[in-house]
């Protein structure tokens, strides 16, 4: 299990790296506008120069080649299922130009690891588990990336850009609180069709739904360096998460050695 845990946290790296050059390839042009500037992208490596696109070209190259490498590791069931997130990963930087749900395409690609990591150790998928846990994943991306979507907002408008921080505005607040009960919502509906056991309920309800309650209490979503440091703090949610598992298996195994 715990080689299984390395590979999938090298992959997910890599393959979001990968996403990441992807972005900022597409948004080249976006991010180096001389007319409008987006003080917080025109830094990137290909807009300010500092990388040519055939240069990136070549590095992306060798990401998804590390990710190849990563991913035949697995079993053929999940070398054949990860390749379905292929054009959400490529299509996710073109949404924002078309929709005003761009966030919610990269919730569907970032968090596709939740039925590819269940079918990496099983050898296939347990739908009634894995899709809770999926959706669970999307809702929260769309919280985060709606907070960190708050940073870019003016200039967004000015570029044409959308995304759900323009499309909710002021009711941000109000539509994250009900995806942040949706978040919580199906993490424990997942825990219960995997029968899992008091403690993920008590640290998923008690400390997650509270980490979240803060994020949207503290956040304003007028303020860039504020929407930074929400944004940033959901590392600490998904360590909750995490928290929550691994003192659940802890709790089993105490009592099963105690019987």
């Amino acid at each position: 299990m715990a080689a299984m845990t390395a590979l999938f946290g090298t992959g997910a790296v890599i393959m979001r790296g990968a996403g990441c050059t992807i972005n900022d390839m597409w948004d080249v042009d976006f991010d180096k506008k001389a007319s409008w500037q987006v003080e917080r992208t025109k830094t990137r490596p290909i807009a300010s120069g500092a990388i040519s696109r055939q240069k990136a070209m070549v590095f992306l190259g060798a990401q998804l080649a590390g990710g190849l490498a990563v991913l035949l590791q697995m079993n053929p069931y999940t070398i054949l299922f990860c390749f379905g997130s292929m054009p959400l990963v490529i299509l996710y930087p073109f949404m924002k130009r078309i929709t005003y749900w761009p966030q919610l395409v990269l919730g569907l690609a970032f968090n596709w690891g939740a039925l590819a990591g269940w079918s990496a150790v099983a050898g296939g998928i347990d739908w009634a588990v894995t899709l809770p846990l999926y959706a669970a994943g999307v809702s929260w991306t769309l919280v985060y990336d709606t907070v960190y979507g708050h940073q870019d907002k003016r200039d967004d408008v000015i570029a044409g850009v959308k995304s759900t921080s323009l499309l909710f505005g002021d009711r941000t607040k109000a539509v994250l609180s009900g995806f942040s009960a949706s978040t919580i919502g199906l993490l424990c509906l997942s825990g219960y069709m995997n029968s899992q056991g008091l403690p993920f309920y008590m640290t998923v309800v008690g400390a997650g739904s509270a980490h979240l309650i803060w994020q949207l209490k503290s956040v304003d979503i007028n303020s860039p360096p504020t929407c930074w440091k929400i944004f940033k703090s959901n590392t600490w949610f998904g360590a909750i998460i995490f928290g929550a598992i691994m003192a659940d298996i802890a709790y089993d195994r105490f009592v099963s050695s105690d019987e």
